[in-house]
């Protein structure tokens, strides 16, 4: 599971003293586990695809704190949230391009934007950017 497989990295990167990677692995972490505690209460399990969406969440939130440190010229501290993105992106899975979501949009019978923007939440998860699905089903 990839809550683990982020555990166990956590546990590297503190052995290798690599605070930038523990402290996004951390973020990670704990993000995930508070939304086990309230699935569990829910009667729920933290799936795989849960814990994508906080990786992507984090990864979401480091590049727009990273776009205002380039705003402000702080460059030692861009760096710094640039090895966090880089870490923590190889826990997502390869992401799809635009064109593969055009040519998956034109494959699909209904091409209303309800029906393209569930297709990819149910079959691609993780795999795409959701508000970029929703620019090209709007322009498609």
């Amino acid at each position: 599971m990839l809550f683990d497989d982020l555990k166990k990295a956590k546990m590297q990167a503190m052995k290798d003293h690599d605070a930038e990677a523990r402290s996004v692995l951390e973020s990670v972490i704990s993000r995930s586990m508070l939304q086990q505690v309230e699935l569990k209460a829910n009667g729920k399990e933290l799936t795989d695809s849960d814990v994508l969406n906080n990786i992507q969440k984090v990864v979401k939130e480091l590049e727009e704190e990273k776009a205002g440190f380039q705003t402000a010229g702080r460059n030692e501290i861009v760096a710094e949230l640039s090895k966090k993105i880089e870490f923590i992106s190889k826990f997502l899975p390869k992401q799809l391009t635009e064109e593969e979501i055009k040519n998956i949009i034109s494959t699909l019978e209904d091409k209303s934007i309800p029906a393209v923007m569930k297709h990819f939440k149910t079959n691609y998860n993780g795999q795409c950017d959701m508000g970029l699905v929703s620019r090209i089903a709007k322009n498609a």
